[in-house]
């Protein structure tokens, strides 16, 4: 029964006037109209939706893009007020650090706050000798090498005077002995380092010197 039916839907196709679809039977009717229309469908896909769909995809793609930067400003513009108070608590903590530096007019003065320094608390110095000054990129730092002869105590106190000056110095490679010949206990032997900031020529000399490298 089914090789009949089978026979019976090829015949449809036979003899077929190309010129009259109309005097077709209903089965190569029904397909030709399926295969236009599937012919159709192929060619507005290739020459149209394709475009279409990939345009479609990018642009979910930018909104789903979109809605992850949005939720990052947001997050930014919540954190906002806490940045600028810590942004000003940092600048301000900047600017008393710098306050902490000399300017070059000042280092002068800061050499004789420390050699005063051993001074009263009656040291006696051997060695006071600033060496040469190493320039980085906002500030410089200056080198003193220093031999003190004292008591442990004037020693200690000597330190503790270092560290409360108002500008910074640090106390570096320290050395503590019995001096070879003396009567006093003890010798200190250090490298002081201060720093002062760079002036506005110094530091544009900074930034000129890579370049001028290359």
């Amino acid at each position: 029964m089914a090789s009949v039916n089978l026979t019976s839907y090829v015949d449809q196709f036979r003899n077929l006037n190309t010129r009259d679809v109309s005097t077709w039977p209903i089965v190569p009717r029904v397909t030709a109209v399926i295969v236009v229309i599937a012919v159709v469908l192929l060619v507005g896909w290739y020459f149209y939706w394709s475009d279409q769909l990939a345009e479609l995809q990018k642009g979910e793609d930018d909104e789903t893009q979109l809605k992850v930067q949005y939720k990052d400003k947001l997050q930014q513009a919540v954190n906002l007020e806490p940045l600028k108070k810590q942004k000003e608590l940092a600048t301000q903590y900047v600017a008393r650090l710098e306050k902490q530096l000399p300017s070059k007019s000042e280092m002068d003065a800061l050499l004789s706050d420390i050699n005063q320094a051993g001074i009263g608390r009656g040291l006696q110095f051997e060695l006071f000798r600033p060496g040469q000054a190493v320039v980085r990129d906002y500030y410089a730092e200056l080198p003193i090498n220093v031999r003190l002869i004292g008591s442990y105590h004037d020693i200690a106190a000597f330190t503790s005077d270092i560290a409360s000056l108002p500008r910074i110095v640090t106390l570096n490679n320290l050395s503590i002995g019995m001096p070879p010949n003396a009567t006093t206990p003890l010798t200190l032997e250090a490298v002081a380092k201060t720093f002062r900031y760079l002036d506005q020529e110094e530091i544009a000399a900074q930034r000129k010197a890579p370049k001028a490298a290359k």
